[in-house]
Formats: C-alpha cells, structure tokens, sequence
C-alpha cells in the first residue's frame, strides 16, 4: 500500500518517459496527488506529459518547478535522471525522500512473487531465461524492470501476473528500500558506471542493496567463481545457492568437456553444453543462475517433470536483441551485435566466446575504464579494431600497441562500411562497443538496430 504520508501531500515524478509516466498514472490511480515533470519540451517528454494531461494528472514537459519538487511529500525519479540533476538536488537538499519507479510498484503489487536479478553483466539475459523458463513450466510471468517494461506498467494492469522476472540496476536498487524478492541473483561484479559513481567502491554499494531486507527467509542465487559477489554476499542471512564453471562443488555447474561437457543441478544432467543456444561461457553461466533460480523458487520447480521442461525452456530460449545477437552471415562473414556490452568488461566476455578472427567495433561514450584489458583477448583473436565516436582517442592509446587500431569518427554509416571491407571470409564483425552511446545515439537499441539495419547491405 502507498505510505499515508504520500496521500498527505503531492508526490513530484521526475522524468516522463516510460517509467515515470507509469508511476505517475499508478500513483494516481491510488489516490494521490502528483506533480509530474521532465527538463526536455519534445519528444519521449511531450508525448508523456500529454498522456498525463489527458489523464487529469498536472505534469510538464520543458522545465521543473524546483520550489513545488522541495515541497513534496516524496520524489520519484525515473532510472536515466543522473542523481546531480536540479530537481533531484532540490529534493535532497530540502530533506525530501527520493525512491525509485520500481517501489512505488512493489507498493501496489504487495503479496505478488517476484525474482529480482542485478549484476554487472548478464542481467538481462539472466531475467529473459528467468521468466521464459517459468513461462515454461505452465506460469503467467511478466519480465520488468531494467529489462525495458516499467514495473509500474505491470502493477496498472488488471491480470496480474503469478510471478515477476525484475531486472535491477544499481541506480534502481539505490531508491528501492522496499526490495525483498522470492529469490535474489547476483550474476557477477566488476567496475562500471564510473562516469555516475564516485569509484567501483560507491558501484558496488549500491548492488549490495539487493539483500538490503535479507532475513533467514531469504534466498540468493550466486556466482562461484567471482569473489566479489562471494565476499560481498558472505555475511547476508538466507540461503545461499551457488552456481558455477570454475568452482567446483556449486549446486549448478558445468562439467568439464572431458566429462560431457554437461549442465549439472546437484549432479544430475540438465542439459549437454551444445544444446544451449548461446554463444560463451558467460551465457552458459546465465542460464545456470536463472535455472537455479527458478529451481530455488518453488519446490515444485525440482521435480523430475519440471527439470525436463526446464530443459526444453533452455534449449526453446532465443538471446534478446543486441546481447551476442548474431544478425546474418554475409559473405562468409558472421555480423554480431552485442550493443548492450556498454562496459569493459562485458565486450572482454564477448570476445573470450569468440573463435574466428574478429573485426571489433569499439567506441562510443567512454565510462572511466581503460580498455586494456582487452588486450590479451585481442592478441589471440582481433583482426582490428575500428575505434569510433567521442571515445576513439583513448581506445587508440590503450590498444594501438596490441591489435591493428583504425581510428574513425562519429559516422556509424562509415563505420560499418570499414568493418566490412577489413573482414575476410571465415571472419565475423562484432559490436561490442565497451561504451555508452549517447555520443551519438538515444541508447545502445538504437545502435543495435543501426547495426542491424547496415550489417544486411550489400
């Protein structure tokens, strides 16, 4: 239920995008007043502030009342509103509570059953597998939060789903005290968002967050092998149910290639490893956190009957669009797009898949990490790198000595036609840009999709 305090006051809604407008219509929908605004006049904020307009619900595109936002019971802040944005400093500085779109939800969707997964990488992927694979054991399930629909969306509509598969960012976790989910997955941790946080320290606060409600009730699903999420986790009450390639003795493992190279749940076959449809062992540890987590949800779930659907719902599974997405072979050339890799570490996991020479696109808004740490995958595999946008310079500097670099610059048109005249038959061309993109695009859909769309000229 919402807070009485809220009903007291007028609750501000910053952001008029997808998120805030669906916290704006469910707070109203409960009986609250709400202000809502966004800082942009056109676009994505007028279509919103419409909507909002033709629902009765004061909202404004183009400006922020700062003065009304430090008067308000609560903020609500959609995901993409930086935390050093005026209205957010506002709210702060007049002692005003700040919570996400995600708790205003959970708030209204008391009682509904959800498993929540954060991480540095693999999140989406992980909660696509989490509610396909429910979806295959005969549930109504519904897949949000960071993985693109706002939860608030869910909570407006009238069929309630039985569970909920709910991505967590960790700017997300930071505003959601009430976070308590059936089942919670930490996929893996490592340096991002350094262009937003202070330092990987204030990062990994923030992910922490995630076990902020943790009682003896409580169950997490982890990654084995990554000692941070391991240390991190080790004191937080509940169970713990590992998952894991290199650990051995985790509850989900893969055997080694020498034993079958198999999917095991506490020894006993899941799957053989070749009929995952996912390139890289990343993805191969995706699929065991969500069958793990799926398993740990429900008795029910690790039944003898249930495995075996759970098996058919991995092999059925499909990798979302620009995660490893592989668009077409062209001249024997393999055209991959891996847009969602906006951090180091997440393009250095889509390399360690490949096995055929790679021409990689790299660049885009840098996030504070130096790319060396490419450098080693790069030797063994990199036919070049084409080096584009805002962060072309710095890739250059960190990899020039290490892989043929070509340094372009904002034209994504030029760059796609550089990358196919720099493959040979046998090789593939891989999106895996290790950056934002807001240099030159909305978000990384609409570079995927660029992508996409020139990957298929001839």
């Amino acid at each position: 239920m919402m807070p009485e305090r809220w009903r007291e006051g007028e609750v501000a809604v910053i952001g008029l995008a997808r998120s805030g407008v669906g916290a704006a219509l469910l707070l109203a929908r409960e009986g609250v007043r709400v202000y809502a605004s966004d800082g942009a006049s056109e676009g994505v904020a007028a279509a919103g502030a419409a909507r909002l307009a033709g629902a009765g619900i004061d909202a404004s595109a183009g400006a922020h009342d700062l003065e009304r936002i430090a008067r308000a019971a609560v903020v609500v802040a959609s995901p993409g509103v930086p935390p050093n944005a005026p209205p957010l400093a506002a709210a702060r500085a007049a002692g005003v509570p700040i919570v996400s779109e995600i708790e205003v939800a959970l708030r209204s969707l008391d009682g509904i059953r959800y498993i929540a997964v954060t991480g540095t990488n693999g999140k989406t992927t992980t909660t696509a597998l989490i509610g396909h694979l429910l979806r295959t054991l005969g549930h109504r399930v519904a897949d949000a939060g960071n993985i693109g629909t706002p939860l608030t969306e869910i909570a407006l509509r009238e069929d309630k789903p039985e569970w909920i598969a709910l991505e967590l960012s960790s700017f997300q976790l930071h505003d959601t005290p009430s976070v308590d989910p059936a089942v919670g997955v930490l996929t893996n941790l490592s340096p991002d968002h350094l262009d937003r946080y202070a330092s990987a320290t204030e990062y990994y606060a923030d992910k922490a967050l995630l076990f902020r409600n943790a009682s003896e009730r409580s169950t997490w699903v982890l990654n084995a092998d990554d000692p941070l999420v391991t240390t991190m986790a080790a004191n937080v009450p509940g169970a713990h149910r590992m998952f894991g390639i290199k650990t051995e003795n985790a509850e989900m493992e893969l055997a080694p290639a020498d034993s079958g190279g198999e999917i095991l749940w506490k020894g006993a076959r899941v799957l053989a490893r070749s009929e995952l449809p996912l390139l890289g062992n990343h993805n191969v540890m995706n699929a065991m956190a969500a069958s793990l987590a799926v398993i740990a949800a429900d008795p029910a779930h690790a039944t003898r009957s249930a495995l075996a659907r759970l098996a058919d719902g991995l092999r059925s599974f499909r990798a979302p669009p620009h995660r490893l997405e592989m668009v077409g072979e062209r001249g024997g050339v393999l055209w991959i797009n891996d847009s969602k890799a906006t951090n180091v570490n997440s393009t250095l996991v889509a390399i360690e898949g490949m096995t055929r020479p790679t021409v990689l696109l790299l660049g885009g808004r840098h996030k504070g990490e130096p790319y060396t740490a490419l450098g080693k995958e790069l030797r063994r595999i990199g036919r070049a790198v084409i080096a584009y946008g805002e962060s072309a310079p710095m890739i250059e500097e960190d990899l020039d000595s290490v892989v043929r670099v070509e340094r372009m610059g904002s034209d994504f048109a030029e760059v796609v036609a550089r990358a196919r005249e720099l493959a040979h038959p046998g090789d593939v061309v891989l999106l895996s840009p290790a950056c934002s993109s807001y240099d030159m695009f909305r978000n990384y859909e609409e570079r995927g999709a660029a992508f996409r769309r020139l990957a298929v000229l001839t």
